[in-house]
């Protein structure tokens, strides 16, 4: 009877227990980690102002693509992995801060909207954490994307574009984040969107393509990175110009112009398209003076 008791007495202890050799429901079966109370603050610090001077092409929506990695801990949400370390870096995809499943939160949005002013690329990673609408618009109908871009806040543009901001969305003025980080060479910017998928055909007020307006400005590196993007050299916008017409009708000929006009060339920019009124590019350039442009267009005829 002793070992019939010992069995039962043992039987009766693990029922108390309440054992069970069910598996944890959160181990190895894919399941998320609870979102983090605090996102990670995006690397770089808040840019200053644009100083683009606003030529009249000058428009557009518009930076660099997976994301730059952000600084501190990797804060983890459902769907993505946690950012990490390092200023300036880039990742593979996906990093950051993401809106939280469910409708936006009112509360969240009206502190993304703030830290976006503020240029607090952490307050803004937060925010988006915290279930912001990332594509809420103001009064000018500027998503929180567009303003970053346009107050060149390169580290609150990486942690929104990291959240899944759309760098085509447009403002009232027809301005995105891409065309216009294009039109004034916030070169950042411009790469920061590319990487997230800017539409490299799209057009401003004007209907111009990004490349047409950097051309008048003589933002060189920037006419290189979107020609290297894939932007049309020879697209046609409203006034009848192309890149090359506009780099030498509203540029002053000065060397950044003769280098633009040397990089359409070589990219395929057709000179024996006219102008709206008719006008080679060759008599534009003759016309205002620029000898080293014509110089330029005779080497490539």
């Amino acid at each position: 009877m002793r070992p019939l008791a010992l069995t039962l007495l043992a039987a009766l202890t693990l029922a108390a227990c309440g054992t069970s050799t069910e598996p944890s429901a959160s181990a190895d079966h894919g399941s998320s980690p609870p979102l983090a109370s605090g996102a990670p603050s995006p690397a770089g610090p808040g840019g200053t102002d644009a100083a683009g001077d606003g030529g009249t092409d000058a428009a557009g929506d518009g930076g660099t693509g997976a994301g730059g990695t952000a600084a501190g801990p990797g804060a983890q949400v459902p769907g993505g992995a946690g950012s990490s370390g390092g200023s300036g870096g880039t990742s593979s995809g996906g990093a950051g801060a993401r809106p939280r499943s469910g409708p936006a939160d009112p509360a969240a949005t009206a502190k993304l909207l703030r830290a976006v002013a503020a240029g607090d690329a952490a307050g803004v990673a937060k925010a988006v954490a915290a279930g912001a609408d990332v594509e809420r618009r103001d009064g000018d109908g500027r998503t929180p994307l567009v303003a970053a871009t346009k107050a060149n806040r390169v580290a609150v543009a990486r942690a929104l574009l990291d959240a899944g901001a759309d760098p085509n969305a447009k403002d009232d003025l027809q301005d995105s984040a891409f065309l216009y980080a294009g039109a004034e060479g916030l070169d950042e910017i411009v790469a920061l969107t590319l990487r997230h998928g800017a539409d490299v055909r799209s057009i401003n007020r004007f209907g111009g393509t990004a490349l047409i307006p950097a051309s008048e400005h003589a933002h060189v590196s920037t006419v290189r990175t979107l020609i290297a993007a894939g932007v049309p050299v020879n697209h046609v916008n409203n006034l009848g110009w192309t890149a090359l017409h506009e780099a030498i009708v509203l540029g002053n000929g000065d060397a950044d112009h003769v280098t633009v006009v040397r990089l359409l060339l070589d990219a395929g920019a057709d000179q024996t398209i006219p102008d709206g009124n008719g006008t080679l590019p060759r008599a534009l350039a003759a016309r205002a003076g620029h000898i080293a442009i014509v110089a330029e267009l005779d080497r490539h005829r």
